[in-house]
């Protein structure tokens, strides 16, 4: 298994040097890291560049001059592809992965999953107990609206809707191609994607022991009521797609 992982940032130099950090702590480090500098304004390229002089895992550093989230992971794995990758994962730059992240993506590849979704929690290092249970009663919401939406049913489709990550995911690079990839636009472009995958395989798997800790920081930009409607695919409505 050649296994990549993609970083997309864009302004991530406040919280860019613990995803990374994060990943240079995996148990299982034989993999290749690709960061995507997207846009950035900030130093989150040239953190990304000093990160890769002195890493201990292969490290590349690309730029994405073509703003937004699914443009930035699709380069990253386009680039991972056409250098022999076998098996891509992603996780974001404000993210922080567990220990035993790589670990559990290879068991979710090993059970049979061409299609490896992590669990959704916060990061426990911003806002106190409450706003991480508002958190998780938005994570059940907008999942179990999912179910039952018109555009996540129908015959096209070979397994029932369930929500995933972006931002903790694993993929075969034959399905990756099969389904045509990561829509290149800025978020929300999970939803698309995993609707993408559904109609091309069955074989998704989801693993409550890959990890991936998410930043709260939508919520402090949003409120409860706007970081809902997010993650109910509805967009940011008048707010900015980038919660910075």
């Amino acid at each position: 298994m050649d296994l990549w992982v993609v970083v997309p940032a864009h302004n991530e130099e406040r919280l860019l040097q613990g995803t990374l950090a994060a990943l240079a702590a995996q148990d299982d480090r034989a993999f290749t890291l690709v960061v995507v500098d997207n846009a950035s304004t900030d130093r989150t390229a040239r953190l990304a560049d000093n990160f890769a002089g002195a890493a201990t895992i292969p490290t590349v550093v690309l730029t994405e001059p073509e703003k937004g989230v699914g443009s930035a992971v699709d380069t990253g794995f386009r680039y991972a592809i056409e250098r022999g990758a076998t098996h891509l994962a992603r996780t974001d730059a404000d993210c922080l992965p567990r220990s035993d992240w790589i670990a559990a993506v290879r068991r979710g590849f090993a059970a049979g999953g061409e299609l490896v979704c992590g669990r959704i929690v916060a990061r426990r290092d911003e806002n106190g107990p409450l706003r991480r249970a508002a958190f998780r009663v938005m994570v059940v919401v907008a999942a179990r609206f999912g179910r039952y939406r018109a555009a996540n049913r129908g015959p096209d489709f070979r397994v029932p809707y369930t929500m995933h990550a972006g931002n903790n995911m694993a993929i075969t690079t034959d399905l990756y191609q099969r389904c045509g990839g990561m829509p290149r636009r800025p978020s929300p472009t999970d939803r698309t994607f995993l609707n993408r995958v559904r109609r091309t395989t069955d074989r998704i798997v989801h693993r409550r022991d890959m990890i991936s800790a998410n930043s709260m920081r939508r919520i402090t930009a949003y409120g409860i009521f706007g970081t809902a409607r997010w993650y109910l695919d509805r967009g940011p409505g008048r707010r900015t797609p980038d919660p910075r």
